[in-house]
């Protein structure tokens, strides 16, 4: 049974003394002060496993440095895996007395036996005395665990008076808070949530007024929060150097995923996308579980996630789309009036797939932005220079109403494209393009251009009607004028 069972994600259950423990899980510290700390660390583990929906390994350290793997499953039931003399695993239920390799006595399986045994007399006499006497009522539920109660940041109004606030907005800030150094905030896609990580190594999600929805504890080194989308609900995902974790909100404890060594996590789909090391590929999330994104075709690469599903293409196309449990599907590029071959495939994002196309003239080619469902052209800019594409930045909005890549400027709405020489996009907020041309702050909304003030801020997002910006590690949330 232990062999079926992910080792994911790592549970370590040290004892230090009669009181205290401390239970590791996947690298976030949990620790244990019970007058039954081997029964306090099993509880806390098995609600975990109960969260994941499996049993979990986890290794049981005594504080003399003895170890014993064990098997923690949700409803409680706890196995004990011992090794036979040649070390190979050999699993006891609910615990069973024998000794492993060396002969000596393991205290857990024994202690794990009397702490089922105990739960097993309670059921049957709670049963007796209360239960039955209930008779058939309606089922109840089991309220997940929620998050802990914690101290909540300083919130409060103040002035934007740093730099020129953007076009549009006041320098009066409705609402501040301090942010972590190095870190920046992320705005729900739907604009009602702000999420931080604050200087005391927390996550803190603000409604758009500045009001705290709820907090979380986060690892050391953890980087600024994302918001993403798993098993088709919007989640905040914070990504370490070994975890992913995961919000749902509504005071939900995160799921954490353990990652694997020399791994990364992307964010350029809809979803969280695992890339591993050198040539290993990539996983999903699906369940709160990492799983192999299949069928990679040799000389692809993949490019982004939307759910379970991985986006790939070969240099010169096609798209591939992968999904575990399902065959392949190909996506056919379809070239622009007049064209028949690709350049190559230079990048993605959610829903489309920016491509190249091969003109007469070898020097030049059409930059072309594509449906990755339909394989159809999207948005066709104007030809140029290959030399001079190679440098274009492509950012989109998070509505995929206007993008720029580069000097081309595109509408999705009206199906249009325009070109502005010397245009380099920097971010975009609602329909307003910010950028630079000739080293000068320009915004561009449809129709218009219009040059600002050097250093004049950028909206990091728009939450309910403020924008959203940094300075100094302090985010301000600016009114209208």
């Amino acid at each position: 049974m232990a062999e079926k069972i992910p080792s994911w994600p790592k549970v370590t259950i040290r004892l230090y003394d009669d009181h205290n423990a401390e239970v590791k899980i996947a690298g976030r510290s949990h620790p244990v002060n019970h007058h039954d700390p081997r029964q306090a660390a099993i509880a806390l583990v098995s609600e975990r496993a109960g969260q994941l929906g499996r049993p979990m390994k986890a290794t049981a350290v005594e504080s003399d440095g003895a170890s014993w793997p064990l098997i923690i499953h949700p409803d409680g039931r706890v196995e004990a895996v011992e090794t036979d003399s040649r070390g190979r695993p050999r699993s006891s239920g609910g615990g069973g007395g024998g000794g492993g390799g060396n002969g000596k006595k393991p205290i857990w399986p024994i202690i794990l036996a009397f702490v089922l045994a105990g739960v097993l007399i309670f059921g049957t006499i709670l049963y007796v005395t209360v239960l039955s006497k209930l008779g058939d009522g309606t089922p109840t539920t089991t309220e997940s665990p929620k998050l802990p109660s914690l101290p909540e940041p300083s919130v409060g109004p103040d002035q934007f008076a740093a730099r020129p606030a953007p076009l549009g907005w006041s320098s009066k800030a409705d609402w501040t808070v301090d942010i972590a150094a190095d870190s920046v905030p992320a705005v729900s896609p739907d604009g009602t949530e702000v999420a931080v990580l604050t200087p005391d190594q927390k996550i803190a999600v603000f409604d758009a007024n500045g009001k705290v929805l709820w907090q979380d504890k986060v690892p050391k080194g953890a980087e600024s929060p994302v918001y993403t989308t798993v098993d088709s609900k919007t989640v905040v995902a914070v990504a370490t150097q070994d975890t992913l974790y995961y919000w749902a909100g509504d005071g939900a404890q995160a799921t954490e995923i353990e990652l694997p060594d020399s791994s990364t996590v992307q964010f350029f789909g809809t979803s969280p996308l695992i890339q591993l090391s050198s040539d290993a590929g990539a996983s999903v999330v699906s369940g709160g579980q990492l799983k192999a994104v299949p069928d990679q075709k040799r000389q692809s690469t993949i490019l982004l996630a939307e759910g379970d599903k991985a986006l790939m293409a070969r240099y010169r196309g096609p798209l591939f789309w992968s999904q575990p449990g399902k065959d392949l599907q190909e996506v056919d590029l379809k070239p622009p009036r007049g064209l028949k071959d690709v350049d190559h495939v230079v990048a993605a994002s959610p829903g489309r797939a920016l491509v190249l196309w091969k003109t007469k003239d070898p020097d030049v080619v059409v930059p072309a932005v594509h449906s990755t469902a339909t394989g159809a052209g999207v948005a066709i800019c104007p030809a140029v220079d290959l030399d001079q594409v190679q440098s274009w930045q492509w950012v989109p909005d998070t509505a995929r109403g206007v993008a720029a890549w580069g000097e081309c400027l595109i509408n999705f709405t009206s199906n249009s494209t325009v070109r502005r020489p010397g245009f380099q996009p920097l971010s975009i907020t609602g329909t307003t393009i910010y950028g630079t041309i000739s080293s000068n702050l320009v915004a561009i909304t449809p129709g218009a251009a219009r040059t600002l003030a050097p250093g004049t801020a950028r909206p990091w997002g728009l939450a309910g009607s403020h924008a959203i910006v940094v300075q100094d590690s302090v985010v301000y949330a600016l009114d209208k004028p």
